[in-house]
């Protein structure tokens, strides 16, 4: 079975049909500054974005700086965030990353990913998501649904998330690449589904080759 998203022009038809759906995709974790976002992101993991959105308005409200948030302290953090897994690990990195903040950014949240990955609970893919979403960088984050509508599609087939994050930085054509990321996380979560992917209803059938291999 042949690869139709082998040539630019495909994978350009591609994502225009998805930008067509959703012109100015966004991220689904409620934040109204870097270090807001920096925060939702790191709670994120292994966590839905609702479960996120659910504890963190009132935690804001109470710490909207890195200062305050760790004046907290982590059993402050902890108990206001325990709705979410890993709560208490998550409290300990966001107390530290804070501090991080303070002392070397001067409380801003910084503009590289590898100031990023020093801050405990931040790996590639949190500093992906911050450079992309905070800061308008065409980086891609590749969670579980961009890995799975990667490899399912054969847009970038790989074996680890780097190896389809450096797959994808070939694949999408460079106009599309700022909002792929959302495009890809909104595709997987809502459509490309693990379990029963919803074909039916997908706009890419033609060019995906998990339909045509299912197709008798």
């Amino acid at each position: 079975m042949s690869n139709p998203l082998r040539t630019i022009a495909a994978r350009r038809e591609f994502f225009a049909r998805l930008a067509a759906a959703n012109p100015n995709p966004v991220s689904e974790l409620a934040y109204e500054n870097p270090f807001q976002l920096l925060v939702a992101v790191i709670l994120s993991a292994q966590a839905t974005d609702a479960s996120v959105n659910k504890a963190t308005p009132r935690l804001f409200a109470l710490a909207p700086t890195p200062e305050k948030m760790r004046a907290l302290g982590e059993e402050g953090l902890a108990e206001q965030i325990k709705s979410i897994g890993l709560y208490r690990t998550k409290a300990k990195n966001i107390i530290a990353a804070c501090g991080l903040l303070i002392e070397r950014h001067g409380g801003a949240v910084p503009r590289t990913r590898e100031a990023l990955e020093t801050l405990p609970g931040v790996g590639r893919k949190t500093a992906n998501v911050v450079l992309n979403v905070a800061f308008g960088e065409a980086t891609i984050a590749v969670d579980t649904h961009i890995f799975r509508v990667a490899n399912r599609t054969g847009l970038a087939p790989g074996k680890t998330p780097l190896e389809v994050e450096t797959g994808l930085m070939k694949a999408v054509p460079e106009e599309f690449r700022q909002h792929a990321h959302h495009w890809l996380i909104l595709h997987g979560r809502y459509i490309c589904k693990a379990r029963k992917p919803e074909c039916e209803r997908c706009a890419l059938g033609d060019l995906c080759v998990f339909v045509r291999q299912a197709k008798p």
